[in-house]
């Protein structure tokens, strides 16, 4: 599969979840996909508990995608995965296998203030 195909099946992705399409969604993971989350220990095996598991999400979400990037098999989105209004830095790393996604770890960072002995030499991001 070439880049830009993978490009455009991350961007079928990442809108199919910011919709609440949990169908489309999907799509784009191999039926045996593993999927981890380091922070909790977590690890979800196969397309279908993927797929339950987002469906039964509690939380209101949205995305707000800062960036994509890759080659290959090996692609990163950078995006802000908002639970009920509560913004969260989410990092995702997606191996793909013949066109699906074969393997996929998020990384989650909540908000925290800077301290002030680093002000001299920082600028402040928009939220």
């Amino acid at each position: 599969m070439e880049n830009q195909e993978i490009r455009t099946a991350l961007d079928r992705h990442w809108a199919a979840s910011a919709a609440g399409d949990i169908e489309a969604e999907h799509e784009i993971y191999h039926d045996d996909v593993l999927v981890e989350y380091p922070q909790s220990g977590e690890r979800i095996r196969g397309r279908h508990n993927i797929q339950a598991l987002r469906g039964h999400h509690p939380a209101k979400l949205s995305f707000t995608i800062r960036r994509i990037l890759g080659s290959g098999d090996l692609w990163i989105t950078e995006y802000v995965l908002s639970y009920n209004d509560q913004p969260t830095q989410t990092v995702s790393i997606m191996e793909f296998r013949d066109g699906k996604v074969a393997h996929e770890t998020q990384y989650f960072a909540d908000p925290f203030a800077p301290p002030a002995w680093r002000t001299q030499w920082v600028e402040h991001q928009e939220k």
